[in-house]
């Protein structure tokens, strides 16, 4: 993988990216690279090389598409603000699996203070960007700068050194789906991502260190007919495209 810089204004910043990254930077030849995180000046974008390439993955909050109209039209209602315990109202979240940050920002946007976690450098750059482009929106500033914080860092740390009142009310996890299973995501975007990250090993670990230090819950995604998690949620809402499992934790009891 490494960074590239098509146009010649952005290659500073591309210099200063791939230096962060520990990755090469290309300016015109990418011959022998798989995957190149582009500098664009719309903000960076995740691509794909050689025949059949997908088109290109960019994280987007503002303007227009899919996630814009997410965000606008989500509702404490929905399946996943359920799963959350947005009904009682507005826990502290640690999204353990934040990926390409979309349910984070769906519960930022809805009260939830949130803690956004991904142990993927290159994930963690697209994030960055996409929530400082995100902020010149008026609608999403205000959320971006007051509810939710970006960590680059493995989950289990994270959790490993959260304890006390300091830990979040909820955690929520969504981790790689196997490749044998369907994917709530994108066949693109599914394609791109399990290029770069490759699938969580080790998510089945996940659920046990959240449940430790979740002061209400933990809140598990999956596809409809995939396996929980962890056995036995004791409660599961269903959407459209997704299954949305809930694990009380001990301290959590009724409070959420």
């Amino acid at each position: 993988m490494s960074v590239a810089a098509p146009d010649e204004q952005l290659r500073s910043q591309a210099t200063t990216l791939a230096e962060e990254l520990n990755l090469p930077l290309v300016v015109e030849d990418a011959a022998g690279f798989d995957l190149l995180l582009v500098v664009t000046e719309h903000g960076l974008e995740l691509r794909e090389t050689g025949c059949g390439a997908a088109g290109p993955l960019k994280v987007q909050f503002g303007g227009a598409g899919a996630t814009a109209h997410r965000l606008a039209t989500t509702s404490p209602r929905e399946p996943l603000a359920s799963a959350i315990g947005l009904a009682k109202g507005r826990p502290t979240v640690l999204d353990a699996t934040a990926g390409l940050g979309r349910d984070a920002m769906v519960l930022a946007v809805l009260g939830c203070k949130v803690t956004a976690v991904d142990r993927c450098a290159v994930l963690g750059v697209m994030l960055r960007d996409a929530l400082q482009r995100a902020a010149t929106n008026p609608e999403l500033k205000q959320v971006i700068r007051d509810r939710i914080r970006l960590v680059v860092r493995d989950a289990r740390e994270v959790l490993a050194g959260t304890s006390g009142e300091e830990a979040p009310e909820v955690v929520y996890l969504d981790p790689m789906y196997s490749p044998r299973k369907k994917s709530a995501l994108p066949k693109k975007e599914m394609r791109l991502l399990r290029r770069l990250v490759g699938d969580d090993p080790d998510a089945g670990a996940l659920p046990e260190s959240a449940r430790r230090v979740a002061r209400a819950r933990v809140g598990g995604t999956r596809t409809p007919r995939a396996p929980p998690l962890a056995p036995t949620p004791t409660m599961s809402y269903k959407g459209k495209i997704a299954r949305y499992d809930v694990y009380l934790t001990p301290r959590g009891g009724t409070r959420l």
